[in-house]
């Protein structure tokens, strides 16, 4: 795109999760903001749905008036529909269009027939969600129609849309003949997500799937349709890897025109010592909670132990979970076959039911807190009284240290030691879970014999619950408790990109990812000797099981046998490699596929 190009185009982009975090795309979106308004300035805005029983806490309305955004506002409204317009309190700070769907749940009933009789989409009547993506599409076509008309706008109308939830006003809005350029982005197909959940060989079958039956089985007809619509009626149709074009390909039926890798607003700090620092601070954070929870039962040198930790939607085998375990019980054995002395702590950070935080962790972690309380008194009365002692004496003899502790405080500080220690081990999973007896990750854990033995070198804490810092466990944000790991372990099995082994490095965490994940694919195309700036790819492509979990344990124990210096100077070269992923180098593939929309646009 020409400064030109840009000068005389009006960007919109739209997204369910434009003020409205469900996902991933969230991410994507709110990250790349600042870049595009860089770029852009007030040519760019965003469309997302108002699906809050409130206004978000992250919206700010604004005041304009006699804009063409205003006037296409001043439109729907006078149609009856509830439109917000304002900032998205993010970085940059854009301005957004707020759509209530509900406002033409009245017309759902034509709606739908449209949707019906010119696109042959049937949808059913019960579905909640595909209700509001439906009206929300509706809402955001006549939006369009009316910016982008010559007495509103004399501006070329670019309208990128993201995923299905947000596509279904394109095929609408091509049969009307609509003025605008439509790009189409798909971040993981509907369709293949759940094929890949249900089929070990997904990936060996994909060229032989019928799209349509296989959408009946799941029951996602009317969603795979529209996502179908959408990417066949864009002028220019994305995705995010060459991961997920294949798989576009086979399940929707058009290779992707342009590939779009996601980014992060990358932070780069001004010395390279501060990152390091970060790590050290966040790090102690996660050795107050591993000492709680570990150290009631038997204690282990935290100067050599190591953290490892997973996270991510609960996809067990997408994810990779499975072969998360698999590779750490190997790990585990050959450590100890070794006698290697180094600890790991593995964490696994996912989201499932569950009916409390386990009491006896909570209580641990309390008692933990009254011996430190009672130390910390110790601690000063003895510092008072030996600084007193030190300068008030004739000779040069350190005195003995015992003589001024109290006997109280000495008994209490005993007491408390006798009422924390247990002899059960430490509790594998930090909640009580609604389905604790079907949950995959326990049953393999318990199956591989990962439950906390003492003579155990990997030790295993399950937090089915997000990091936060209202958190009574972690007390910290998501992004300091990646800061204070060593290692993160991301081997999907299915993940059309992949943000969580991204943030990592962002943070300056080594990482590893797959090649079946969009991100690990990128890697391997794009950054050589990866291995060596602390990004490590498990092969998986055309891999057995066996294989990959070999290889994973591989890359842990050669992780695990690091220097300290060693590990230092690797996060050292992830942080650096990081720039590479900013969202400033990855903007100019979306450039690209808007400038080929203006092309392909037909007037």
């Amino acid at each position: 795109m020409t400064d030109n190009n840009r000068k005389d185009s009006l960007l919109i982009e739209i997204a369910w999760e434009v003020c409205n975090q469900v996902g991933g795309i969230y991410t994507v979106i709110r990250s790349k903001v600042p870049s595009m308004k860089e770029k852009w300035g007030d040519n760019y805005f965003l469309i997302g749905p108002y699906v809050h029983n409130r206004l978000p806490a992250e919206f700010e309305h604004c005041e304009e008036k006699d804009t063409p955004v205003t006037k296409a506002i001043e439109c729907l409204r006078s149609m009856g529909v509830e439109v917000h317009y304002g900032y998205w309190l993010v970085s940059g700070k854009p301005k957004v269009v707020l759509l209530n769907p509900h406002s033409v749940f009245n017309r759902l009933g034509e709606i739908k027939y449209l949707l019906w009789e010119h696109h042959g989409i049937s949808t059913p009547d019960n579905d909640h969600l595909i209700n509001q993506v439906v009206a929300f599409g509706f809402l955001v076509k006549i939006f369009l129609n009316e910016i982008s008309k010559p007495e509103v706008n004399n501006k070329h109308v670019i309208a990128h849309f993201h995923e299905w939830m947000a596509g279904t006003a394109i095929p609408e809005l091509r049969f009307e003949g609509a003025n605008i350029s439509i790009v189409f982005t798909t971040h993981a197909t509907i369709l293949g997500r759940y094929l890949a959940m249900n089929d070990p060989q997904f990936y060996e079958h994909l060229p032989f799937f019928d799209w349509l039956n296989e959408a009946r089985n799941f029951n996602i007809e009317a969603n795979a349709r529209i996502e179908r619509a959408a990417a066949h009626g864009a002028h220019v149709f994305t995705t995010v890897s060459d991961v997920t074009a294949r798989e576009c390909e086979s399940l929707i039926g058009r290779r992707p025109d342009v590939i779009l890798p996601n980014g992060l607003n990358i932070e780069r700090f001004t010395a390279l010592h501060e990152f390091q620092n970060l790590h050290k601070e966040y790090k102690d954070k996660i050795h107050q909670f591993v000492m709680g929870h570990f150290f009631q039962s038997y204690s282990f040198d935290l100067d050599k132990t190591i953290y490892f930790f997973t996270s991510g939607r609960f996809e067990y085998k997408n994810k990779g979970f499975d072969l998360t375990i698999e590779a750490l019980a190997r790990l585990n054995w050959r450590m100890k076959h070794e006698n290697i002395d180094t600890t790991v702590v593995m964490f696994f950070i996912t989201k499932q039911p569950f009916h409390s935080i386990n009491p006896a962790v909570l209580h641990s972690r309390a008692q933990l807190e009254e011996i430190r309380r009672t130390c910390d008194e110790i601690n000063k009365r003895v510092g008072e009284q030996l600084f007193y002692s030190a300068a008030s004496s004739g000779h040069f003899k350190v005195p003995d240290l015992n003589e001024f502790v109290d006997d109280y405080w000495e008994l209490r500080l005993k007491r408390e030691l006798q009422a924390w220690r247990t002899q059960n081990l430490p509790p594998i999973v930090t909640h009580n879970l609604i389905n604790d007896a079907g949950d995959e990750i326990l049953n393999y854990l318990r199956h591989v014999q990962l439950i906390n033995y003492p003579h155990d070198k990997v030790k295993v804490v399950y937090h089915p619950d997000f990091v936060t810092p209202s958190n009574p466990l972690f007390a910290m944000e998501y992004n300091q408790f990646v800061r204070g790991c060593h290692l993160g372990i991301f081997p999907s099995y299915y993940e059309p990109w992949g943000y969580t082994p991204l943030e990592c490095i962002a943070s300056g965490v080594p990482t590893v990812t797959s090649d079946l994940a969009g991100f690990g694919d990128y890697v391997m195309q794009t950054i050589p000797d990866h291995e060596k700036k602390g990004i490590y790819v498990v092969n998986r492509k055309g891999k057995s099981f066996d294989e990959s979990a070999n290889q994973l344990a591989n890359q842990m124990l050669s992780f695990v046998r690091l220097t300290r210096r060693d590990r230092i100077t690797q996060r050292n070269k992830v942080e650096r490699s990081s720039e590479a992923f900013d969202w400033q180098n990855l903007e100019i593939h979306y450039e690209r596929a808007y400038e080929i929309a203006l092309k392909n646009r037909k007037f």
